[in-house]
């Protein structure tokens, strides 16, 4: 890992090692580097914690895609306060983001929606994501009915399927290191900018 002095933001310094995650996978199993755990909290206080796969990130945050009336969905939209965890086993690096989850624009889901295969976009309309299923065959009978209604047209993005972003204040770099002493490294917004400081293991 690069010294920490040389990244005065954060941004830089999570881009080199996605990309760097992004190419162990040549070399070894590695489960996909997009894949990170987005915990929220609901309006009982209780979190909640899934995985879900970062589609998008830049200066401004980090984006994913879900459906808006699901559980993390609906928890985002109550409590915008949320934390997104990075594990890449094979560098032994884990990456912590706390921030506000802030809704995409229509064109940015709509963009990302178009890009996703056939199956995926007729699912986003069938799913009630969350909330029981009656009896067994209920979402292949949602899906056959989704597939009959498109048919023959572009399925379009659902009014209740988008993205949120993560807007963070917080990122922390975690290395492992022998005997325990591992690195860490936590960036947090101070006005315009990022104070940088080191932290016991």
């Amino acid at each position: 890992m690069a010294d920490v002095t040389s990244f005065s933001e954060p941004f830089q310094r999570f881009a080199e090692l996605f990309a760097r995650a992004k190419g162990e996978l040549s070399r070894e199993c590695f489960p996909d580097p997009n894949t990170m755990s987005v915990a929220t909290v609901g309006t009982d206080g209780r979190p909640s914690n899934r995985i879900v796969l970062l589609k998008a990130f830049d200066e401004r945050g980090f984006v994913f895609y879900t459906n808006y009336e699901g559980r993390k969905g609906s928890e985002l939209l109550a409590n915008p306060y949320c934390a997104l965890c990075f594990h890449w086993p094979p560098m032994e690096i884990q990456i912590r983001i706390e921030g506000r989850a802030e809704p995409t624009s229509d064109a940015e889901a709509d963009a990302y929606f178009a890009s996703r295969a056939r199956a995926s976009q007729l699912g986003a309309w069938a799913s009630d994501q969350s909330r029981p299923m009656t009896q067994p065959g209920d979402l292949e009978r949602r899906v056959a009915e989704v597939a009959a209604r498109f048919e023959g047209s572009s399925v379009p993005r659902p009014p209740h399927w988008s993205g949120f972003r993560v807007v963070p204040d917080r990122i922390e770099f975690w290395r492992n290191r022998a005997s325990r002493l591992h690195d860490r490294t936590v960036y947090e917004r101070e006005g315009d900018g990022w104070r940088v400081t080191a932290l016991y293991p």
